[in-house]
């Protein structure tokens, strides 16, 4: 980098940036600043303190943006008068001071160069009315952006709750009903009970009944499960047996019987085991035992559903977990399944393709699970709640891949270049605010990560590489 004579007034009225200045403002300008001639490489890197303006007088530059560890051309020009570097200086500590992309000369270069603290002061001194419209453009936009973020993370946490508390009422709801039913068994068991204490049994037909309960009890753990044409045939089986014996109500025995893996054989156990007399009561009171444990096993079940769901909410919002930890890719993204799983729905066929080799990645959670929920949430929406939605997970180089793509129509052609623009969205008026996947490239973006996109009529699929290694710098940020 060397120095060159001083660039004069004049000379600085031909570049397009400085034309409408003044003699005064074009002297103090030509005092402040220098030329530089810049021989081929780095002139600054993307996120170093931005201490100099450039204004390209003669040569090119090329500036980049670091994604995933690559660096991305943004501009190669070679126009005269292009400017860049620290711009924003005018605006001071209420910034941050950095170079916001890197910049190169592929070719011997010359500058005009403005230190940052004289830049700053000739904008405020000549420009003070632009300056403040800058300043409120600039700010204006942040907190807009800022604000609808804000509201784009209640509308999808508000979404997810709906479905969360709709998910959780149906176990609930089983388990009340489930106990309600389980205690009207124990009353009649209980009154059963007391016939048996009156001696209404032998003492060996007692026995006998004891074991045969047991088994009832062992059968009903390991029950099988069964085609409905099966089901109906050995209620049919069932009911005939119980009414040629007497006993009255067959057909609403018979289908706990099945559903606790009894047939016609164990019935004529039972038969064995006891006299004409008391085969009814001996019947009545092995059901009310096979009708206890199903219900305690819808309980059971209804519960571990509860507890399966509360633990996904946990995984998903990362609730009592650090920012930044190793995680495992799979938990976070089966916890958005589940969490999306109403959304989802019955008609789209959810395809897991899991690389389970892939390692445990340094990340943010739970902003990840904020990308997973977007790209989710509108493939579910592409689809028009009827299709397949594929997630799959692979390496791919020095990154791990996330793959999620579904069978929608497509993204039109003119809308694929814009879709990661802020408040672009291909939604109607009121059903999407265009920010969710403005959000989700700024997410793996600070994951030092990129998104890719690939779509046709019946294939849309957005691929989000993270580097194995995790993001780089503080990882409290």
């Amino acid at each position: 980098m060397n120095a060159g004579p001083a660039f004069t007034a004049e000379e600085l009225r031909t570049l397009f940036l400085f034309e409408k200045l003044d003699d005064e403002q074009l002297g103090q300008l030509s005092r402040a600043g220098r030329l530089e001639v810049i021989e081929p490489g780095p002139v600054y890197r993307e996120g170093d303190p931005a201490t100099c303006f450039y204004v390209l007088i003669e040569g090119a530059v090329v500036l980049t943006k670091l994604s995933g560890g690559h660096e991305i051309e943004m501009v190669r020009t070679s126009h005269r008068g292009s400017y860049s570097g620290a711009w924003t200086a005018y605006m001071g500590d209420r910034v941050p001071q950095l170079y916001s992309a890197s910049m190169t000369v592929p070719e011997r270069s010359t500058f005009f160069v403005l230190d940052a603290g004289d830049f700053a002061r000739f904008m405020e001194e000549w420009f003070p009315m632009a300056l403040h419209l800058l300043e409120g453009l600039f700010f204006g936009n942040q907190n807009s952006r800022e604000i609808l973020d804000q509201r784009e993370r209640l509308l999808a946490l508000g979404s997810l709750s709906a479905g969360l508390t709709h998910e959780l009422n149906n176990p609930a709801a089983a388990a009340v009903r489930a106990t309600d039913s389980l205690r009207d068994r124990v009353a009649g068991m209980r009154h059963k009970l007391g016939m048996i204490a009156s001696g209404a049994y032998e003492p060996a037909t007692l026995q006998a009944l004891i074991e045969i309960q047991e088994e009832a009890v062992r059968l009903v753990a390991k029950a099988p499960t069964l085609s409905p044409l099966e089901e109906s045939d050995r209620e049919e089986a069932l009911s005939e047996w119980l009414d040629d014996h007497g006993i009255a109500g067959g057909w609403n025995l018979a289908p706990n019987f099945v559903q606790a893996g009894l047939d016609v054989a164990w019935l004529e156990r039972v038969a064995a085991s006891t006299t004409p007399s008391i085969l009814g009561g001996a019947v009545a009171w092995l059901n009310y035992t096979i009708e206890t444990e199903l219900l305690m096993n819808e309980i059971s079940d209804s519960t571990n559903r509860i507890s399966s769901l509360v633990g996904a909410a946990k995984q998903y919002s990362q609730m009592d977990r650090a920012p930044f930890q190793v995680s495992d890719v799979h938990e976070l993204l089966d916890s958005t399944l589940v969490m999306l799983s109403r959304k989802i729905g019955h008609d789209i066929d959810v395809v897991k393709d899991y690389d389970r080799a892939l390692p445990r990645v340094p990340v943010h959670a739970a902003e990840l699970n904020q990308v997973w929920t977007n790209l989710i949430d509108n493939a579910v929406d592409a689809m028009d709640g009827r299709g397949t939605l594929t997630i799959r997970t692979h390496r791919d180089g020095d990154c791990l891949a996330v793959a999620i793509s579904d069978t929608g129509p497509g993204i039109p052609d003119e809308a694929r270049d814009r879709i990661f623009e802020p408040f672009f969205t291909t939604k109607p008026v009121g059903e999407g605010t265009g920010l969710g996947l403005d959000i989700s490239w700024r997410i793996v973006n600070k994951h030092r990560g990129d998104i890719r996109v690939e779509s046709r009529p019946g294939h849309t699929e957005f691929v989000v590489r993270i580097p194995l290694a995790g993001p780089e710098g503080d990882h409290d940020d």
